[in-house]
């Protein structure tokens, strides 16, 4: 490696000198300035010349907190730039995210709906003046946490398009015209500085009731409205002066409009902090009470769908009020009052039945919400449990692996919503003895999410669970946060030409997606490809997909069979469950066919010992098996409020011995400088600390010592060994690596490996 010429150095540390000392110099003019317009003209040029971009252009958020107006822009025409806050502009989304954004050409289509599917540049400005805008960064000013405006730097000078150094350089200036606009506009510093300069409330009373309302889950507002005797409308001037935006109060007469509150229910809406007041799907006023809460607003504008968001601030109480509004209180609408948006099959109902009201317009919406909630919610299971005699009906839902009460339902209005899931699925309800399973489809904003159902007969009742089933497409397996030694391993098993390849682990760890994801690269147009699964979760174009039916006695054994006639390449069996299938699935792999399956069991090593005691041949066995893959889902923890601490000797001392009890020291840490992450809780995971899950898995190659071992009918002991001296990693091991990355806590490793 040739060493840093000291000259070069020196050139660096010199031009950084200078930028610093030129942007001083344009912070000290603009902050003694009384005009805006006239400073900001005369340093239009030192300030392209300190950043190399041809033009500049600044906005200002406007007091109505309805859209961004040009304050000053390089050139002529027009006078006035109005931009909406919209993610369908550059300078509205940058507003909207509060995140800057560097773009290296800005008629790249494909690059700007790859930072959201609706931006796009628009080239009216250009061909009025002429000019030909390509590279850009735009960046929000602001004052704390609050967008006041945007910064855009047009054309770099220089090297054609901007870097991510320029980009810091465009925050530091955004940073000094903060300062400027934050003066001119009289804003305050805090929420309730108004009420602190008017003697209104002491800085103590304010910590004292931001510590007690976090300890006793209230809000600040309620406490300075009920202890210092703080007007709400005092309240709310105080927030207009620091968010400049227009606060809004309760306001009984107000209708929401339907348009946009229909697809809404009450527990989402609470949990986000915000309501539509007033609009329709062209531009909408929304009442929120943290303006600057950017997660909360992008979210609201993807589920909203609007074109324009006009926004306002409001308090916590006002916004619930305005959310329970749009429920009704009676026994018979437990769930928000919501026009019906799934479509349903409506065929199967039979006439001597609908006498029960299992058509009744409230049961069909209480049905129709608890679906859509659970959808919402990115739940895989709904849960519905009669309670004992005349106790409530229990509905939950299972979200990232853990079961979490959604709400709960009269008893005598059990029975009614049961009968009308089993209406929905085409099942019996005359039937209450036997299990029964069934499937529904509905829609939910236009997209259609399948439905797996089972009732249950239990001493109380019965119970019914329904399995949202996954949409869309494969994932690529690149997303699999597979490590990269795993990774590169199962990309080489797929390069053989047959063999067997397991995929293994408890119902719901992912078994589905990770032999879909290899599917995925497999899928190419020299190759046919058979499944047989139940149910079908995941299509892809190209495969030749089976929809398993044991109502009609159409077996994975059975799919086998007719695939092996079928001319294949690669097949994927649902699952070995029994000898017939798993013998097929042998003979097949090892006659020219790379096949795939799954199995329950709990580890690798384990896998092959279960396999063999299903009376396969030994032999035929070792060759035909490639390698099994063991994983498990585990939750991650929530990257908005995820909690970083340095870990105690202890801590770390535990870590290595559970890595490997007999050589501590080969997991390699630096305990200088180690920082682990642990759950906190906040609005965007619903106070858990925990969002989403990742994969953590195990990989077992088959080499010929392992085949010997097969073959020899080992046990589970020698074979783990074995493959851990080959190089496979433990589900423990890979939990711990994946714990170091920050990606998880201690508690949810114990909770889903048991070693």
């Amino acid at each position: 490696m040739q060493p840093i010429d000291p000259e070069i150095i020196k050139q660096k540390q010199q031009a950084m000198q200078h930028y610093r000392t030129r942007l001083m110099v344009i912070n000290k003019r603009l902050q003694q300035s009384t005009d805006f317009n006239n400073i900001i003209t005369e340093l239009e040029q030192p300030i392209l010349k300190l950043l190399k971009a041809q033009r500049i252009t600044l906005y200002r958020l406007e007091n109505n907190g309805k859209e961004l107006i040009s304050a000053f822009k390089t050139g002529t025409t027009p006078n006035n730039i109005r931009i909406p806050l919209s993610t369908s502009s550059i300078a509205g989304y940058v507003a909207l995210s509060q995140k800057s954004l560097r773009i290296d050409d800005v008629s790249n289509d494909k690059a700007l709906s790859a930072v959201h599917p609706k931006l796009k540049f628009n080239h009216h400005f250009d061909k009025l003046s002429g000019f030909n805008t390509k590279a850009m960064v735009a960046t929000p000013i602001k004052k704390g946490q609050v967008v006041i405006g945007i910064l855009q730097l047009i054309n770099q000078t220089d090297e054609g398009i901007f870097v991510d150094n320029d980009m810091l350089k465009a925050e530091e200036l955004a940073n000094v015209i903060a300062k400027k606009f934050s003066k001119d506009s009289n804003a305050t510093k805090g929420p309730f500085d108004y009420l602190l300069h008017n003697n209104q409330v002491t800085l103590k009373q304010l910590k004292d009731f931001d510590e007690r309302a976090r300890k006793q889950k209230t809000t600040i507002t309620s406490l300075l409205m009920t202890e210092a005797r703080i007007s709400k409308d005092e309240i709310g001037l105080s927030l207009e002066k620091y968010f400049q935006i227009p606060f809004m109060s309760f306001d009984p007469n107000i209708h929401l409009p339907t348009e946009l509150c229909q697809n809404l229910n009450t527990a989402y809406l609470k949990k986000q902090g915000w309501i539509p007041i007033s609009g329709n799907q062209e531009e909408a006023i929304i009442l929120i009470d943290n303006p600057s809460d950017y997660s909360r607003i992008m979210e609201m504008e993807r589920v909203l769908d609007v074109d324009k968001i006009i926004l306002r601030i409001g308090l916590i109480d006002d916004i619930y009020q305005y959310i329970n509004s749009l429920t009704e209180t009676s026994e018979e609408h437990l769930l928000d009052d919501l026009i019906d948006q799934l479509t349903i099959d409506e065929s199967n109902i039979v006439e001597e039945h609908k006498e029960e009201s299992i058509n009744d317009h409230a049961i069909v919406q209480l049905v129709n919400q608890v679906i859509t909630d659970a959808y919402n919610a990115n739940a895989s299971d709904i849960h519905v449990e009669p309670g004992k005699e005349k106790q409530a009906t229990s509905v939950r839902i299972r979200v990232d692996g853990l079961c979490r009460a959604l709400l709960d339902l009269p008893y005598h209005r059990a029975k009614e919503v049961i009968a009308r899931i089993k209406v929905m699925a085409g099942m019996d309800i005359s039937e209450r003895r036997k299990p029964q399973d069934g499937k529904l489809k509905v829609k939910i904003k236009g997209q259609t999410v399948e439905l797996r159902v089972a009732t249950i007969p239990t001493v109380n009742g019965e119970c019914a669970v329904l399995r949202i089933l996954a949409s869309g497409g494969a994932l690529p397996l690149e997303k699999l946060n597979l490590s990269p030694e795993n990774l590169k391993n199962v990309e080489k098993l797929t390069e053989h030409p047959h063999g067997l390849i397991l995929v293994v682990g408890p119902t719901g760890s992912g078994k589905t997606t990770t032999l879909h994801g290899v599917l995925n690269k497999l899928n190419r147009v020299d190759r046919k490809i058979w499944t047989a699964e139940d149910p079908v979760e995941i299509t892809q174009p190209g495969l030749q997909q089976v929809q398993i039916s044991r109502k009609s006695g159409f077996t994975f054994a059975d799919a086998m069979r007719s695939f092996l006639r079928a001319d294949p390449d690669i097949i994927l069996i649902g699952e070995m469950r029994d000898k017939e299938t798993s013998h097929i699935g042998i003979e097949a792999s090892l006659t020219g066919h790379l096949v795939l399956s799954t199995l329950h069991t709990n580890s690798a090593p384990e896998t092959i010992t279960r396999l063999l005691d299903l009376d396969l041949d030994p032999m035929s066995f070792s060759d035909a098996l490639l390698g099994v893959l063991a994983q498990r889902l585990m939750r991650t923890l929530c990257k908005s409020c995820k909690q970083a601490y340095q870990p105690p000797q202890q801590e770390i001392d535990y870590l290595r011995r559970q890595y490997d009890p007999d050589n501590p020291e080969s997991l390699q840490i630096d305990t200088t400088n180690l920082t682990l992450y642990r759950a906190k809780g906040c609005e965007h995971c619903g106070d858990t600390g925990y969002s989403g899950r990742t994969g953590i898995h195990e990989l077992l190659m088959v080499d010929d010592e392992m085949r010997k071992l097969i073959y020899n009918k080992s046990s589970v002991a020698l074979i783990k060994k074995h493959a851990i001296k080959s190089g496979m990693k433990t589900l423990l091991q890979d939990g711990i690596i994946k714990l170091l990355n920050g990606e998880t806590d201690i508690q949810q490793l114990h909770r889903v490996v048991a070693e």
